[in-house]
């Protein structure tokens, strides 16, 4: 009995491939047997198809880690110096945590309090903040905004605009965003203009492109060393994995 479960299960998993590429090996009386011998089964041992679920999404979340793996070696340069993004923090920290974010994202602004909570604990600490506006186009503009404003905004100053957008009541949108570069000194009808500009949209399908190799769908998502802590965590669990790569960093020396 266990063996034919295994094997069912197996089974399970691969028939859609079993089904494209091997549906002529079998007449059609023969696959009609199989089924019919499948659906006695499973009607009589219905745990089997749960048990084939949760080998199937063990293998895809495997096979995820791996790719993931490839996409933090291969874009490691690109995910932590782009010089598109905000970098907040100490910018010669030893340790870069990269955040994906939404400016609408009310997770991301309880994930905010969380990363301002490592940056005063933690002086070594580098953040890089990524935009990643996934919830409509009140986002996207809002981005657009923002990483034009990056032109001109002093390197002391991106931490100050970024907590004010994020902060902001309401939607941010496009206008909003603008009234809060006009409140640090920008232009905005220079910005208006700019962040219609390629180059800005450029940067937004970029790190929406990198999001999608690393399997991140939805903000916050962090990102620390050779790992991807989806969702706003807390500041502990974050403060833990940062120990966690000195440590081993320390180890590997």
């Amino acid at each position: 009995m266990i063996p034919f479960r295994l094997a069912l299960i197996g089974l399970l998993a691969a028939a859609p491939a079993v089904a494209q590429g091997q549906s002529g090996i079998l007449s059609a009386e023969q696959r009609h047997a199989i089924e019919g011998v499948m659906r006695d089964y499973l009607l009589k041992n219905p745990d089997v198809v749960q048990d084939a679920l949760t080998e199937l999404e063990r293998r895809q979340q495997e096979a995820q880690k791996a790719t993931q793996a490839i996409t933090l070696r291969e874009e490691r340069d690109h995910l932590i110096n782009s010089p598109n993004d905000y970098v907040i923090g100490n910018p010669a920290g030893d340790v870069t945590l990269v955040e994906f974010f939404d400016y609408n994202c009310p997770y991301c602004r309880k994930a905010k309090s969380d990363v301002d909570v490592l940056i005063k604990g933690d002086p070594q600490l580098r953040v890089v903040l990524k935009e990643f506006p996934v919830l409509g186009a009140a986002s996207t503009d809002a981005s657009r905004v923002a990483v034009a404003a990056k032109r001109d905004l002093p390197a002391g100053k991106l931490r100050e605009f970024h907590a004010k957008l994020m902060e902001t009541r309401g939607r941010a949108d496009g206008d909003r965003a603008l009234a809060v570069a006009k409140d640090f000194g920008l232009d905005p009808e220079k910005l208006r203009k700019h962040m219609q500009d390629q180059a800005v949209a450029a940067v937004l399908r970029e790190n929406a492109a990198l999001a999608d190799k690393l399997g991140i769908t939805g903000t916050p998502a962090f990102v620390l060393n050779d790992g991807v802590i989806a969702g706003a965590v807390g500041a502990e669990a974050l403060q833990r994995a940062i120990v966690n790569i000195r440590a081993w960093e320390k180890l590997s020396c």
